[in-house]
């Protein structure tokens, strides 16, 4: 017997298929991020790939928008998640802007994270620049989430405030 839950999830899914068959058409030589991040309140739009090459220079200021924001650290942000974000932006829309929960963060946050309750994992893939918590605005958690899991990528955690999206191993919470 199919339960209304399952059954909403694979409507969503097939709903998603549609997006999911344009991300290949997506031209993938040129790469753009909007981002505004809301514990700095610091924003940037920026092309950090372009004819298939990578701009460091870009890189670099992803990368210090992505710090922690609690000590101020800086860690290079693997490439693969801001491509994966990059992905997930543009099936929802290239204009889109992306507001950042949490990009990279140092051992010393995610212990505070920790200590305070927040459910932060002790080797969480924020720690190794692996991860990023992030929402678009007008674009439910829950398609994100779905969407995210189609590029079959890396862990994707859907929470009521932002999904969480990593280059780790598939798996999905």
């Amino acid at each position: 017997m199919i339960t209304r839950r399952t059954f909403l999830q694979t409507l969503a899914l097939v709903t998603l298929s549609g997006y999911t068959k344009n991300v290949f058409a997506l031209d993938k030589k040129e790469r753009v991020l909007n981002l505004y991040n809301i514990h700095t309140g610091e924003r940037l739009d920026i092309k950090y790939c372009s004819s298939g090459m990578y701009d460091q220079d870009a890189i670099n200021r992803i990368n210090n928008l992505l710090r922690c924001h609690y000590s101020n650290e800086i860690k290079p942000m693997d490439v693969r998640v801001l491509d994966l974000l990059c992905d997930i932006k543009d099936v929802t829309g290239r204009d889109k802007e992306v507001l950042i929960i949490s990009g990279y963060r140092s051992p010393a946050y995610n212990e505070y994270l920790r200590r305070t309750g927040r459910g932060v994992a002790k080797d969480s893939l924020h720690l190794q620049a692996r991860a990023i918590d992030f929402r678009i605005p007008n674009v439910y958690n829950n398609k994100l989430a779905i969407l995210a899991k189609s590029f079959y990528t890396g862990g994707v955690g859907k929470y009521p405030d932002f999904v969480h999206i990593d280059t780790g191993r598939v798996r999905y919470w």
